[in-house]
This record gives structure tokens, C-alpha cells and sequence, in this order.
């Protein structure tokens, strides 16, 4: 059986193939890549078009023909074992059973008894029971409640997602999931924790919840399952034994008989506890057992008196001092130094935190792994090493007893403080490298920064700045601007403060959280005057303004027409002759006067002057956005797509600030637009790449190649298309499918790209996702775009008519800027509707038109093709035909032959044979 040769599937799509191939169930498939059977479905039913594939049987054999080389797996869910998990076989029985009843389990018991390892093994017993996957999540580097939700988001791998914080993406990504979250190591943020997990099983009716804590959440639905330590039967037996023994035997000892016997009175005195027998057997090579005994036999009794310790926790609090005073005092010092550490550390950042030579502090850690007090972890920058919490919180109270917690703390916030700065420095940014680092780094800074503001430190208020601008940069816009905000809480004066949630307010915008954006300009507003710095307010006050008329799809609250005038007001009377200032209050000023008056064109260009005048670039931006509405308005594309461009120009060089990357992003989104518009499909292209690889959107995918789509589907390149699509489904199905109007059109294209191919299947999906996305029952500012799609797809499949219903509104009511994109593009179907159905009004239609169509190339030579097609006029046809290649739309060129019949027709035919298309 044969297939296309050279096909180009997608990454996911080849995931999928190879799984086929190895006769998995779609449930099967959707639980091995963490996705929901319906979206395997639909990649099946790709792959099944692309590859010319009859049925799944046919793609099974496909599979093994692309069988070498295998795609990558994808990353699994859970961490993998370090080493094997010992007996056990009734509590994973019993703690398994309790999930199959109850969607929150809480798996309690006291430090080092093996919560973790017993849950993550039960997780993966039950794994298939769950469509949407199993999903782990540790907590031990949370130091903050407000960052669960983060945490949990980035192991999920959800996105940021403008408009929306980090609880809602996760939130909205569970509520059509049926999947097993494991929240590990909970008991330090107990209310942030039972907070977020009863808003989770209240929206997401599919998700279970098992969380491991010393402690319970105290939710009324929560099945508590206590985990005890390993059992010790008589004799020499029991699961303790076992895992000593199994411990030893990886530490090159063998024991014998006798041996058993005496390990099996430790592992009673030590309860069982798998982290106290582990500590001990890792010391078997070098005491033997009778050291062994001895010691931990003198610690026990040491501590029963000397120490107001729990009794569950005795015998591992014991193990844990009996370990640490068999350490030379140098590896000890190691040891509760590097507590202060909230993840896995290097050698060399240990020896910076520890304040000891680094080859020496090398070594210390390798013996203190060896001693099973440290766990190594290979990493990319070489091996790092991970504290146990258990230990990490012994190694705190030793700090806290010798008096060096401060000191040792104050070090590590220099050491991370260090390390931002430097990456703050990087001017390369986008790579991931950088973004490794930065996610290495982040929770150290955050651990570090929570204890500089405890301790009232001074550095409290520039770290918050460092850490949000790191943020902003890493495109973690929400905790960006939350970082912003808690800076002017710590900032030492109003005026600091002011330009926190200036800052704050920019990545608000960024996020197209408009309601935070006034809010936040409004606050910095309010410092600024308390500050004595009038100008500083005004300009405050005219962002909110302009954001209002500007930016009034992002904000939630119900429309106030008087606000941005009384902001305005405000503004002047507090402006004075500061030409800045006043600069910003004219760029505002130019979005309160809409763009179909008459008027609003002298105004902008007004504004323009005066913020030419002022050297201020950003004023220069905000007002040249606004003459590029004008222009769409007036139906000058070309004069629009070159304000966008100069905007670009002028922001590209500046530092990627919360307010810069704000403007360069709508640079790109009007430059796209525009250059749409005047139907300039290269210039399109090129630029919706560069959109796609700004760093502002890398970890938004949908966001990145939603205008790329667009222009592929216009120009006829739908294998390219076809692969954005891709990109942009897993992308926003990764931020949790949020809701985002102006994502649609992206939608609307890949719906039509599919019904033109015949796969209606796809086309049916796409238009769940166009539908998804609108976030109000009723939503108007992109139906003429949504129309001009369907009337596209309706005439390639030949039905004239419906698309003579379809578009029935005159170009000429298209007045706003939104609209006016399309207006050229919707203006020559609607031509062509009335000529292919033969409707009277064709020629009126036509010449109705030609204004409108005649700046843009494209359109143009449509509606030269539809007057062609109307007079019977072939070579028209064929000259359309040859004005459509040069523009560089490919599927209106290979259109252009079919319908010009003749010998063309079959070379037209052949040509949208190769794009997939249907040919009728």
C-alpha cells in the first residue's frame, strides 16, 4: 500500500502514528501522551487524510514503514525511581482502593516514612484509569502559597496565558479532565493547599486529588490514609528487612542469616521508618553490624530522655543525629548549610552558600550521598544534588542551634542575587538555555526573597523588582506583575512604589488584563501625588484613559463612557508644561475619538507631532497604533501597514521592558493586520514570523502562530497551515483552553482550510474551538471575518448561493478598524457569490466593489476575475490568474485555471490536488 510520499506530520501526529502502530486504543493513546481522546481522534483522522490511509489498520502498517526512527516519547508525568520500591503490597492495595471511592486522599504520616515514594508507586498502579494522564507535583520548593497555582501549572506544562492567572488556566484545563493530580508535600502551605484543591474537585467533577502531608487538609471530603513505617515481622522477616537488606546489598554487603536477625531488632528500634533504616545501612560498609547496633542502640536511648520529641518521630530524629555525628565537622557544616536551598544545587553553589573552598565542598557532598543524606541528580550543567525535606528540615534546626541561620541565609540570597543579576545582564535571551537557567535559579531567588522581606531586610524591595523583571522576561507575565506589586508594598518611598505598579500595570496590559492595568495606573497615580510629582500622575492617568478606549475588549467591568473623559481632565490639570506628559495625554486623547469621524484622523496626527516633539517613543507608538486604525478605517492599507512597521522599527531596538513589550506585540498584531489588508501575503508572512518568535509569546504557542495560520490559509499553503494548527490546538489545550475572541479568526481559517479539503471531521472540531473561544453569548467584532471564511470555504465547494446568504451584508457597512481589515477581502466574494449564483445584481455587485478591492493585490485581481467570469471573458480569467501567482496567492491562482476551464483547467485541478484540496 502506498502513501504520499514526503507527507510532513507534525510532532504530536508522528507520537500518535507510532502509538497506532502499536495497536493502543485511542483511551490508551490519550493516557500515554496526556491528552484527551478527542484530540487523539482528530489527529487520528489527520493522519488517516495525510497519508491516504483507508483505516486504522492501513495507518498501523504506515506506522511500521516510519517505524525507524522512533518519535521521542514524551516526557512522563512522574519522576522516575531512583531506586526500586521495597514490599508494601497492602498499603498500595488498600491506598489504591481508596481512590477508586473518594476524589481526595490524603496520605499522612511523619517525615521520612515513605509518603512520597508509596504515592507515587500507587499513581502509577492506577495511571490507567485515568484518560487525561497522572501528574505529579512536588511542593517542597514552594515557599509561598500564591505560588501553588504556578507550580501546579508548570506540571501540568500549562502556559501562561494572558488574561488570566495561574489558578484560573489551572482550573479551566481540569474542569473537561479526567486525570490524577499528586500534590506532594503539602503540609507547609495547608490552607493555600486545601484552598485550591476544593475550588479544583468543585469545578473539575473528572480530577482526584492525592496529596501527601504530615499533616491533613481539613476538608470535609478528604479520606485521610495514614502511612505508618515498614512492617517487622518476627524473626528476621518483615518488609524493613527486605528494604535494609536490598540497601546494603547496593553498598556491596551481603547479609547472612545471623545478620537478618540482628538488623531486624535495628529496623523495630527505628519503627520502620524507611528514611532511619536507609541512613543505617548506607553506614553498614564502614561499622559493620555490631557499630551498627551499638551506636543506634546508644542514640535510642540517648534520645527517649534528652529530647521532647513526638514518638513517631524519635527513632528518625535519632537516626538522623546518630548519622550527623559520624560526620567529620567540616561535612557536617556542609550538610546543614546547604538546607537553605530550595531545589537541587551545584558543587560550586554550595561552596558559594556554605563559605568554603569548592573542591573541598566537592567532596564533602559526594560523601554525604554516599551516606545517603544527599540524593545526586544528573543535570544538564553537570550533577547536582536534591536534600531530602526531611533532611533539608534537619539541617535548618542545626542552623538554628549553632546560630547561623542568618548568616548562611543572607549568603544564599547573595549567591541567588548574584546569579539573577548576571542573567538579567544577558542580552540573549530567548534560548534555552537562558530559560533553563532561570527556572533553576527562580525558586532559590523566590526562597531567598520571602526570608529578606520575614527579616525586614532593605533588599527586600529591589530583589522583588529583579525577580518580576526575570519573570517578565521568561514570559511568565501573572507572576510577573504580582512580583511588582508586592516590590511597592516594600519600596522605601512613594515614588518607588509608583513605578512598581507602573511596571506591574504594563505586564497587566501585556496580559490583556485590562481591569488590573486601569487599577494599577490609578494606584501609581495616587502615589505619584502623594510623592509631590504631578507630571509623573497625569501620564498615570492618561494610560488608564487610553486603555480604556483602546483596549476596552480586555476589560471585564461594565463600560463607563465617562471615566476616560475624567481621567483625561485630571490628567491636563495635572500635566503642566511637561512636554512628556503632555505627549502621552494627546496620544490618549487620539483613541477618545473614534475612528469614523471625520475628525479623528487631524486629531492623531496632532498627537503625533507633539510626541515627535517630546523624544518620547512611547507616545510615538501609542499614536501611530491609533493612525493605523484611522487608516484601516478609511480603507488605507498600505499607508496603515507602514505606521505598524515604523512602530516596530522604533521599539525593536529598546529594552523588552512591561511597557515596550506591550506596544511591540500590538506593533506586530497591526502589522500582520494591515499588511492583510492591502493583501501583501510575503510581507504577511514575514511578519506573523516574526510575531511567532517574539519572546513575549514562547510560552504561548496558540498565541504565537494564530496570525501564521491566517496568512498560510489565504495564500494556499495548508500543509503549513495544517502544522500551526497543530501547534496552536496543543497550545491552547496546554493553557486550559482558555477563551481569548481575538484567537478566533485562526480558528475560523483552519475550519475552512479542512472543509476545503472534505475533511469534515476536522472542520466540525476547528469550529468546536472557534466557538470555545468566545467568551460572551453574543460576539460581534469579528462576523464579517468569520462570514468572509465561510463564504470562501462555501464557493470552493460550489455552493454560491449559500454564500449569497452567508454574506449578506454590504461591504460598505464595514466601517471599524477590525472590520476594515476584511472589508477587501469580503467585498470580492461577495462579488463573486452573486456571479457564480447567478443573482441579478452581479454586475452591480462588481462595480460596487472595484474601489474598495483596488489597493489590495489580491482582492483586486478577485474582482478582475469576477468580472471576467460574468462577461464570459476566458482570458480575463487567465489574467486574473496570472495577477493572483504574482501576488502570491496560490490557492486563488489554482482557482483561477479551474474556472477558467479549457486546458488551464487540469493544471488548475492538479495544483489544488496538492494543497488536499476538493476539486468539484
Amino acid at each position: 500500500m502506498g502513501h504520499p510520499a514526503g507527507t510532513v506530520i507534525s510532532a504530536r501526529e508522528a507520537e500518535v502514528l507510532a502509538a497506532v502502530g502499536e495497536h493502543l486504543s485511542n483511551a490508551e493513546i490519550a493516557a500515554r501522551l496526556f491528552i484527551s481522546i478527542r484530540t487523539v481522534e482528530s489527529h487520528v483522522s489527520s493522519l488517516l487524510r495525510k497519508l491516504g490511509a483507508e483505516d486504522r489498520r492501513a495507518l498501523t502498517l504506515i506506522a511500521g514503514e516510519r517505524a525507524a526512527p522512533a518519535p521521542p516519547p514524551p516526557a512522563p508525568a512522574l519522576p522516575p525511581a531512583l531506586t526500586s520500591f521495597v514490599g508494601r503490597a497492602r498499603e498500595r492495595a488498600e491506598l489504591a482502593a481508596a481512590l477508586h471511592g473518594q476524589r481526595l486522599v490524603s496520605a499522612v504520616g511523619p517525615g521520612g516514612v515513605g509518603k512520597t515514594r508509596l504515592a507515587l508507586a500507587v499513581a502509577a498502579d492506577i495511571s490507567d484509569r485515568f484518560a487525561d494522564g497522572v501528574w505529579y507535583v512536588d511542593l517542597v520548593p514552594v515557599t509561598d502559597a500564591s505560588m501553588i497555582a504556578p507550580t501546579i501549572a508548570a506540571a501540568l506544562g500549562l502556559g501562561e496565558q494572558q488574561g488570566r492567572t495561574r489558578q484560573q488556566t489551572v482550573l479551566e484545563w481540569a474542569a473537561a479532565r479526567r486525570a490524577l493530580l499528586l500534590l506532594d508535600n503539602c503540609e507547609h502551605l495547608l490552607d493555600g493547599v486545601a484552598d485550591l484543591v476544593e475550588r479544583l474537585l468543585a469545578q473539575a467533577p473528572g480530577v482526584t486529588v492525592l496529596a501527601t502531608s504530615r499533616a491533613r487538609l481539613l476538608l470535609p471530603f478528604e479520606r485521610a490514609f495514614a502511612v505508618e513505617g515498614l512492617s517487622v515481622g518476627k524473626g528476621s522477616g518483615g518488609d524493613a528487612v527486605a528494604l535494609f537488606e536490598e540497601r546494603a546489598a547496593a553498598a556491596g554487603v551481603v547479609l547472612g542469616a545471623d545478620d537478618r536477625r540482628r538488623v531486624a531488632r535495628v529496623c523495630r528500634g527505628l519503627d520502620g521508618v524507611p528514611l532511619a533504616i536507609e541512613l543505617a545501612a548506607a553506614r553498614l560498609p564502614a561499622l559493620g553490624v555490631d557499630g551498627l547496633e551499638a551506636g543506634l542502640a546508644d542514640r535510642l536511648q540517648l534520645l527517649t530522655g534528652a529530647r521532647r520529641v513526638d514518638s513517631r518521630h524519635r527513632s528518625l530524629r535519632s537516626t538522623l543525629d546518630w548519622s550527623y555525628t559520624l560526620l567529620d565537622p567540616q561535612a557536617g557544616q556542609v550538610l546543614r548549610r546547604v538546607a537553605v536551598f530550595a531545589g537541587p544545587f551545584r558543587a560550586d553553589s554550595a561552596a558559594a552558600v556554605a563559605g568554603m573552598g569548592a573542591r573541598e565542598v566537592a567532596a564533602h557532598l559526594a560523601a554525604l550521598a554516599d551516606h545517603s543524606l544527599l540524593v545526586p541528580v544528573a543535570a544538564s550543567d553537570g550533577t547536582r544534588y536534591r536534600t531530602l525535606e526531611t533532611v533539608r528540615q534537619y539541617g535548618v534546626e542545626l542552623l538554628e542551634e549553632e546560630g547561623e541561620l542568618a548568616e548562611c541565609r543572607s549568603r544564599h540570597l547573595s549567591w541567588a542575587w548574584h546569579a539573577a543579576t548576571e542573567l538579567l545582564a544577558d542580552e540573549v535571551i530567548d534560548t534555552p538555555r537562558w530559560r533553563a537557567r532561570f527556572d533553576r535559579l527562580a525558586d532559590e531567588l523566590r526562597a531567598g526573597l520571602g526570608w529578606a522581606v520575614d527579616a525586614g531586610s532593605k533588599d527586600a524591595y529591589e530583589g522583588k523588582v529583579l525577580l518580576a523583571t526575570l519573570c517578565h522576561r521568561r514570559g511568565i507575565a501573572s507572576e510577573a506583575q504580582w512580583r511588582f506589586e508586592q516590590a511597592a508594598e516594600l519600596a522605601p518611598d512613594d515614588r518607588s512604589a509608583a513605578e512598581s505598579l507602573h511596571l506591574a500595570a504594563g505586564v497587566a496590559a501585556n496580559r490583556l488584563a485590562g481591569d488590573d492595568a486601569i487599577r494599577l495606573h490609578r494606584a501609581a497615580a495616587d502615589l505619584c501625588l502623594r510623592a509631590g510629582d504631578t507630571a509623573a500622575a497625569a501620564r498615570e492617568l492618561a494610560r488608564a484613559a487610553e486603555l480604556w478606549n483602546r483596549a476596552a475588549g480586555t476589560i471585564a467591568a461594565r463600560p463607563d463612557e465617562l471615566a476616560p473623559r475624567a481621567l483625561l481632565d485630571e490628567a491636563w490639570r495635572l500635566a503642566g508644561e511637561h512636554r512628556v506628559t503632555r505627549a502621552r495625554i494627546a496620544a490618549a486623547e487620539s483613541f477618545a475619538v473614534p475612528e469614523t469621524e471625520e475628525s479623528s484622523g487631524e486629531v492623531a496626527e496632532a498627537a503625533l507631532e507633539v510626541a515627535r516633539g517630546s523624544g518620547d517613543l512611547m507616545a510615538e507608538s501609542t499614536v501611530l497604533d491609533r493612525l493605523t486604525t484611522i487608516q484601516l478605517s478609511r480603507g488605507e492599507a498600505r499607508a496603515a501597514l507602514a505606521s505598524a512597521l515604523h512602530r516596530i522599527e522604533l521599539l525593536t531596538p529598546q529594552v523588552l521592558d512591561p511597557c515596550v513589550g506591550f506596544e511591540l506585540s500590538d506593533a506586530h498584531v497591526m502589522a500582520v493586520e494591515s499588511a492583510i489588508a492591502s493583501g501583501d501575503l510575503a510581507e504577511a508572512r514575514r511578519l506573523a514570523e516574526r510575531m511567532r518568535d517574539l519572546p513575549l509569546h514562547r510560552e504561548d504557542e496558540h498565541v504565537a502562530v494564530a496570525r501564521l495560520i491566517v496568512v498560510c490559509a489565504l495564500e494556499g499553503d495548508w500543509q503549513r497551515a495544517l502544522a500551526a494548527g497543530d501547534r496552536f490546538r496543543e497550545g491552547w489545550e496546554r493553557a486550559g483552553s482558555p477563551r481569548v475572541p481575538t484567537l478566533r479568526r485562526a480558528a475560523r481559517a483552519m475550519a475552512t482550510v479542512h472543509g476545503m479539503r472534505g475533511d469534515t471531521a476536522a472542520h466540525d472540531e476547528w469550529m468546536r474551538i472557534f466557538t470555545a473561544l468566545v467568551p460572551y453569548v453574543r460576539q460581534t467584532h469579528d462576523q464579517h471575518s468569520s462570514a468572509f471564511f465561510e463564504g470562501l470555504m462555501l464557493l470552493h465547494l460550489g455552493r454560491a448561493r449559500e454564500a449569497v446568504q452567508v454574506l449578506e451584508i454590504h461591504p460598505r457597512e464595514l466601517r471599524r478598524w477590525y472590520q476594515s481589515i476584511w472589508r477587501p477581502w469580503y467585498a470580492a466574494a461577495w462579488a463573486e457569490a452573486a456571479v457564480l449564483a447567478g443573482e441579478p445584481d452581479a454586475v452591480d455587485r462588481i462595480a460596487a466593489v472595484r474601489a474598495t478591492a483596488a489597493e489590495n493585490a489580491v482582492t483586486a485581481a478577485l474582482v478582475q476575475r469576477c468580472a471576467a467570469l460574468a462577461a464570459g471573458d476566458r482570458p480575463g480569467v487567465l489574467a486574473a490568474a496570472d495577477a493572483l501567482e504574482s501576488a502570491g496567492c496560490r490557492y486563488q491562482w489554482a482557482r483561477s485555471l479551474l474556472l477558467a476551464g479549457g486546458p488551464e483547467r487540469e493544471r488548475g485541478a492538479s495544483a489544488l490536488l496538492s494543497m488536499g484540496a476538493l476539486v468539484i
